[in-house]
């Protein structure tokens, strides 16, 4: 019986050990800023156009660097353009997953043909920021707060501002959303955006894996919480969603397998806002602009001409 015994614990601690190591793992992979295998590098031969707007966007005459410090002491920066005639509009971008603000060119452009002061910040973790975690866009929602605040300490307390994000930045955004912002705040546009952390994490380990939630999710939940400061499932647009009063433009690709477009429909859902959505043919994951980058245009503009003013 002392045995048998024995042998129940001496298995439960390996089966343990197993799970958190494996635990770890998957937050190293996943959380960890670092080279990520399963993403696509940007290999497409650019055009004329897109070439451009790069060198407009890393011309240092036409842009200038900001910095803060984050509630938890990390030192973040961002790029800021202004605009060519001051309106008395900034529009502060989000990036994507592993991605920076100097992959930002396009969007910045964007806005900033449209009259807008454009701020792009790194995310805590990527580019110039310090940071040695991905926070998928749930500690970067008080870094975007701090964000706001300089903006309208710099540009003047009647600034208008748009958020925009891409991706984890689309996430990002969303989570904003759900704080208590200044009226200054009058839209936000999301491209390609999750639900949760915990539906996305979800979802990539059955895509690359063909492993089931339970244990890797829960177990890797925790790891994250102990060694970044949260849960999985405090990370929630949707829930944040629930609380916005901001109006919002949502936008996803109708190919999206990164994120599934499947999740438009529920952050669609999930807010009483204001809202608008479209859905993009042939659209895969942050292709959306590419598919047509005037009728992208076309479309945030004339969703921001009916709120930012």
């Amino acid at each position: 019986m002392k045995i048998l015994k024995w042998f129940i614990f001496i298995l439960a601690i390996l089966t343990i050990g197993g799970l958190l190591y494996a635990g770890n793992y998957f937050y190293e992979y996943a959380v960890i800023p670092s080279e990520k295998d399963f993403l696509s590098s940007d290999t497409e031969t650019k055009t004329t156009e897109t070439q451009k707007i790069e060198d407009w966007y890393t011309n240092d005459k036409n842009r200038e660097q900001w910095t803060l410090y984050s509630k938890d002491g990390l030192k973040l920066s961002a790029f800021f353009l202004p605009a060519e005639k001051q309106e008395g509009k900034t529009a502060i971008l989000a990036h994507g997953y592993m991605d920076t603000a100097e992959t930002m060119a396009e969007y910045a452009k964007m806005y900033h043909d449209m009259g807008y002061n454009v701020l792009v910040p790194d995310a805590r973790g990527h580019g110039n920021s310090e940071g040695d975690y991905i926070g998928f866009g749930w500690h970067e929602r008080k870094d975007y707060l701090q964000w706001i605040e300089q903006v309208l300490q710099k540009q003047g307390e009647q600034e208008k501002i748009t958020l925009y994000g891409v991706s984890m930045g689309a996430a990002t955004v969303m989570m904003v959303s759900g704080e208590k912002l200044p009226e200054n705040v009058v839209s936000i546009v999301e491209d390609c955006g999750y639900t949760s952390v915990k539906e996305e994490l979800t979802y990539q380990l059955k895509d690359q894996f063909d492993l089931p939630a339970f244990p890797m999710i829960p177990i890797t939940s925790l790891v994250t919480k102990i060694r970044a400061g949260y849960f999985f499932d405090e990370a929630d647009a949707s829930k944040q969603l629930a609380k916005n009063t901001r109006p919002i433009f949502f936008i996803h690709g109708k190919k999206d397998k990164f994120v599934p477009f499947s999740m438009l429909d529920e952050l669609y859902q999930a807010t009483n806002a204001p809202k608008e959505k479209w859905a993009v043919d042939n659209a895969v994951h942050a292709d959306s602009y590419n598919q047509d980058p005037a009728l992208y245009q076309d479309k945030v503009q004339t969703f921001l001409e009916k709120y930012d003013k």
